[in-house]
């Protein structure tokens, strides 16, 4: 096999493939063992060129070589069959597209901007008692409720819930990179439950379900499908939306409850480098560790990014006392990829009641789940992540001049230690009681 020359390119430019690519590049080969020699030639040809990959191109990172490479590959493929560009994320100097193996080559061997090519893989999501056990309750009675602030929710949309619209509606926008639809919806439930988990008011249940901060504004921004699936292109249009209107809608943070298997370093993830940019530009990224544990080194990405605050799941054992609480068996565990050590901290995410959206997929699928038919019981460190997000909205609303750095060290210092290994519990147990002793001093 190792005559074809597709083989012969990926062994030769192997930095620039990164692994995931690089083995589905090889594994097209592998029936060419049943077919006799002689056809060789001509099934590699039309595999070359029939076959689509999902791909994210990156290019030397200055804004020349960006604007220079788009032009070189928008001239390469623009011949090519059935190949085409998307997405461009100039801030990080990468942009989308899908291309076949044969234009894969000719980018390899002949385009003198590509740096690297990745494969658009698949994310996933990572699936009333919990704002009491971590102490934002006293957040709350101090007058903090995130007024003033608002979270993105990156994740399948949010469903229009009484909870977030009574007695104003603090969903202030909705922008959807998977149907293209106007107005707010979730035909999965995630990003409702997300979105409950970080400003919930509580308004149907008299106030008994809430999240830390009931008065934020919430941004909602659709990347996953109805089956919470979605790409990490799809993820980085996401993110670059929000960096491109923080101004308009006051984006302080951003809540990602969503993941993939981390493949490569974090300064080589055209995702890290997507939450990387959004931070540089003053919004709070909180991202889900993921559900992996408790094996060690299964930090998903862009929680393996050393900026961002990464967060894991504790199970509060539905109680209020913290005592009883440990960490949850499915919260993912450090180091990253790098060797870095994460997560950051951990926040309730076992049996979290939130928002539940009427008719999605969630809904219909975990009827037991239900509270009632407007609430939801998940668990995952998809619902730690907006509780912490919450919280970094609670101190916001406090000290709105905050860079993400001063936020991030806040909310390390708002922890308590549980005695764990720092790759299992990060700094340890979020406790926003803390988070008001600091504020007071």
């Amino acid at each position: 096999m190792l005559g074809f020359s597709m083989l012969g390119v990926v062994r030769q430019y192997t930095k620039k493939l990164d692994s995931e690519l690089r083995q589905q590049l090889v594994q097209q080969y592998k029936p060419f063992k049943w077919v006799p020699c002689f056809l060789h030639r001509q099934l590699e040809r039309l595999v070359k060129t029939w076959r689509r990959y999902p791909v994210i191109i990156e290019m030397a990172h200055t804004p020349t070589a960006f604007h220079a490479g788009r032009q070189d590959l928008k001239q390469r493929i623009n011949h090519r069959f059935r190949c085409r560009l998307h997405s461009d994320f100039p801030r990080v100097s990468c942009c989308s597209a899908e291309l076949s193996a044969t234009a894969i080559e000719e980018l390899l061997t002949q385009s003198p901007y590509v740096k690297k090519i990745h494969l658009d893989r698949r994310v996933q999501t990572c699936l009333d008692t919990s704002v009491p056990a971590i102490n934002a309750d006293l957040l709350k009675e101090e007058g903090l409720t995130g007024k003033d602030v608002t979270i993105a929710i990156v994740d399948t949309g949010v469903h229009p819930h009484e909870d977030l619209t009574e007695p104003h509606n603090r969903i202030v926008a909705f922008k959807d990179f998977v149907n293209h639809r106007q107005d707010p919806y979730d035909d999965n439930g995630h990003g409702t439950h997300c979105a409950g988990d970080a400003a919930g008011n509580g308004h149907l249940s008299q106030g008994r379900i809430a999240g830390p901060a009931p008065e934020a504004n919430v941004v909602g921004v659709k990347v996953l499908d109805r089956l919470g699936s979605g790409s990490l292109s799809t993820v980085m249009d996401g993110i670059q939306w929000c960096i491109d209107h923080k101004e308009r809608y006051n984006i302080r943070i951003i809540s990602m409850s969503l993941g993939s298997q981390a493949q490569q370093p974090a300064e080589e993830d055209p995702v890290v480098q997507m939450v990387e940019q959004a931070w540089d530009e003053g919004i709070v990224v909180v991202v889900a560790a993921g559900n992996s544990g408790p094996e060690r080194q299964t930090i998903a990405s862009p929680g393996i990014s050393p900026k961002v605050i990464t967060v894991g799941a504790m199970d509060d054992q539905d109680t209020i006392v913290r005592e009883d609480d440990d960490i949850a068996s499915f919260s993912s565990r450090g180091p990253t990829i790098d060797g870095l050590t994460k997560p950051d901290l951990l926040a309730p995410g076992v049996d979290v009641v939130s928002l539940n959206a009427p008719y999605s997929l969630i809904d219909k699928t975990q009827k037991s789940n239900r509270v009632n038919e407007m609430y939801m019981r998940l668990s995952g460190t998809s619902m730690a992540t907006p509780i912490c997000a919450g919280v970094v909205a609670q101190l916001l609303q406090k000290h709105p001049n905050l860079t993400p750095n001063e936020v991030k060290y806040h909310m390390l210092n708002a922890t308590d230690d549980r005695g764990l290994s720092p790759n299992d519990q990060g700094r340890g147990y979020l406790n926003a009681r803390k988070v008001i002793d600091a504020l007071n001093n």
